[in-house]
């Protein structure tokens, strides 16, 4: 068992399938108390019922004060790993305004809202785990996805700047980003999705067993796609290389459209 994950009151938000069903699973075999929150209340049950945890259908902006009532009134675990994705193309097309508007609320405001309702508790108590599922897009980019790129690099300093403020007050913070999963997820990328993540896609049991790796390690970063530090790395010190190679990623995914 990890330390400070059995008898924990968790709760996973986009956990009626994918990473954050995996998420649940895992955690309630660690021995903790799990709450499954989803947009789809069948699959949320579903889950709930699996792994005997409790069901809290909705949307994940507005999960925390149900969910603290399913757990008998405290939060220890709060994985905010709902996410939506689409295939925007390019801003010189259809810029589809409600495709932003639904990635930032979702992959990111959610995230914001959940840590203000969080961390009074978790302050005063000196104890809390936040758990961001970011993405690799989240460090590097996205071809042919603007809208889930922007977002999820927002999802990935926010998590960053939860970690720096509060850290030496008790709150753990973990960042996930992996590169392609095998999720439907997965398939809302479309034909870029096929070139880029899905020839090293990992099952969303990979992702579980590296978080929970991860806090039994206390580690911010965490990258079931080991490659992707080389990458984050070229990207930050040679950013022109980097600039350079994602564009013929791109030509070569345009050349295939």
């Amino acid at each position: 068992m990890v330390e400070g994950v059995q008898d924990a009151r968790v709760i996973v938000t986009g956990a009626g399938g994918g990473i954050g069903a995996a998420l649940a699973r895992r955690f309630a075999a660690e021995g903790a108390r799990v709450v499954v929150n989803d947009l789809d209340g069948d699959k949320a049950r579903a889950v709930a019922e699996e792994i005997g945890g409790t069901a809290v259908p909705g949307d994940a902006s507005a999960v925390v004060g149900a969910a603290r009532d399913a757990l008998g009134g405290t939060v220890d675990v709060y994985c905010a790993n709902a996410g939506v994705a689409f295939e925007d193309g390019d801003l010189a097309g259809t810029l589809d305004e409600a495709s932003w508007a639904a990635s930032w609320d979702v992959n990111l405001m959610a995230h914001v809202r959940a840590a203000h309702a969080l961390l009074p508790d978790w302050l005063e108590r000196g104890a809390g785990r936040f758990v961001s599922t970011v993405s690799a897009a989240g460090l590097l980019t996205m071809i042919g996805a603007p809208s889930y790129s922007v977002t999820k690099h927002g999802a990935y300093a926010f998590a960053e700047w939860l970690s720096l403020t509060y850290r030496h007050r008790g709150v753990k913070v973990h960042a996930i980003c992996p590169q392609g999963v095998r999720t439907d997820m997965l398939a809302a990328t479309g034909s870029a999705g096929d070139l880029v993540l899905r020839p090293n896609a990992i099952e969303p049991e990979a992702v579980a067993d590296a978080l929970l790796k991860g806090i039994e390690e206390d580690r911010f970063l965490i990258l079931p796609h080991p490659e992707v530090a080389g990458y984050y790395q070229v990207r930050a010190g040679e950013p022109e290389r980097w600039l350079t190679t994602m564009n013929h990623i791109q030509r070569t995914w345009e050349a295939a459209r």
